[in-house]
């Protein structure tokens, strides 16, 4: 029997931390390569470290390189340069890293063969999962953005600051973390009892300095009255924070998959998505997987929901479907596993993207503050956070 009253915490980092710098790389080429050829076939690795930045991986796609492994005219240079723009974006010109300065290292390289053949859809052979793998998805009604709210404060709090640092004169740096831990009661957030931020800063800052500067953003984007005497508050705990992102610590691609995505709330497959194209389930499956069980819990049919999904690499037809309603449905788990693949044209790699539309450059801005519990927008970002189900799925009871 699951605890009805109990402390829950979630970490959330910002765009200038180094893994997500990385992230941010990564899903910069993505969104290059798919603005050149939608059905381009992207997995890049990102290393950041003092002032140097090193692309990895496996790519293929229409004017961008050819099957014998060559390079399309000029494309080469307008990767380093949409590179160096990202990193200008976040914000980076410090001496251990600056966007104009660092080393730029490409190792990219034509995709295998032997996967390309398992993917590609050939004669009667639809087009198969990019690998084998466990995806999840997982709503709850704890927030208006039916996410855990542990995570969702976690991530206001950081941009909000990054609203702050970009709008210039706050004296604070790219790199920042946050750590928000709530009381539940009755399975219901009613307070945080202790909030964590540590922010790289301008030299010459203590940490009340910093605390003076951050305290009000975080209360602001807290609801009226989370907060009271007894929250603790640990700002810059360790004091001075000046050296900080790819200069403080190395960052790599795809090593933030909790605060990407429910922060701890819910299973996790295990797979990235940052740098990959929509062919890759670990991606475009959980996308799919929390856009059905965001629209379950929109449909009033449960106040939580999580989804998990199978493939075999190759494959189109998912393995398994499981739905668990925690105890909280107000209709069969197993009517669910039966009808929610078909309102996405069975789930298959290609219907996913079909429905969805993830055959767009819209991956950068899911790099930081997480891939879930964000607006759609009007280009087709976001999709998977439309509730467009919802009739369909009270039609079922």
């Amino acid at each position: 029997m699951s605890r009805s009253s109990f402390l829950f915490t979630s970490e959330s980092v910002s765009e200038g931390h180094p893994d997500k710098v990385a992230d941010r790389i990564s899903d910069t080429v993505v969104d290059l390569f798919l603005s050149k050829d939608p059905e381009a076939r992207v997995a890049c690795e990102t290393l950041t470290t003092t002032n140097l930045v090193v692309l990895a991986g496996e790519i293929r796609g229409n004017g961008i390189m050819g099957r014998d492994g060559q390079w399309a005219p000029g494309v080469e240079q307008e990767i380093e340069t949409a590179v160096r723009a990202a990193v200008r974006d976040i914000g980076y010109e410090q001496a251990g890293f600056h966007w104009e300065n660092f080393e730029f290292i490409n190792r990219l390289h034509g995709q295998s063969a032997d996967i390309a053949v398992g993917v590609d859809a050939a004669g009667n052979k639809d087009e198969g999962a990019g690998d084998q793998g466990i995806m999840f998805g997982y709503a709850s009604n704890e927030t208006p953005e039916l996410m855990p709210a542990t995570l969702q404060y976690s991530h206001n709090i950081l941009k909000r600051l990054a609203e702050v640092r970009h709008a210039g004169g706050s004296k604070l740096e790219p790199d920042a973390k946050s750590q928000v831990t709530i009381l539940y009661e009755n399975g219901v957030p009613v307070r945080a009892t202790s909030i964590v931020l540590s922010t790289q800063h301008a030299p010459g800052l203590t940490a009340a300095d910093v605390a003076a500067i951050v305290k009000p953003h975080i209360l602001a984007v807290l609801p009226e009255g989370f907060t009271d005497d007894a929250t603790e508050w640990h700002i810059n705990p360790t004091g001075i924070f000046e050296i900080g992102g790819p200069d403080g610590d190395a960052g790599v691609t795809g090593r933030k998959i909790i605060v990407d995505t429910y922060g701890g709330a819910a299973p996790h497959g295990g797979g990235a998505f940052s740098g990959k194209d929509p062919t890759k389930v670990d991606r475009s499956a959980a996308y799919a997987c929390r856009y059905l069980a965001k629209n379950v819990v929109a449909a009033g049919l449960a106040d939580r929901c999580t989804i998990q999904i199978s493939y075999a690499i190759g494959v189109s037809k998912p393995l398994s479907v499981h739905v668990d309603l925690h105890g909280t449905g107000k209709i069969a788990e197993s009517v669910l596993e039966a009808a929610l693949p078909a309102m996405i044209g069975g789930a298959t790699p290609r219907a996913i993207r079909e429905h969805l539309g993830l055959n767009k450059p819209i991956y950068a801005r899911t790099s930081a503050y997480g891939h879930f519990g964000r607006a759609p927008d009007a280009d087709g970002g976001f999709s998977w956070e439309k509730t467009d189900l919802v009739d369909q799925l009270k039609a079922l009871v």
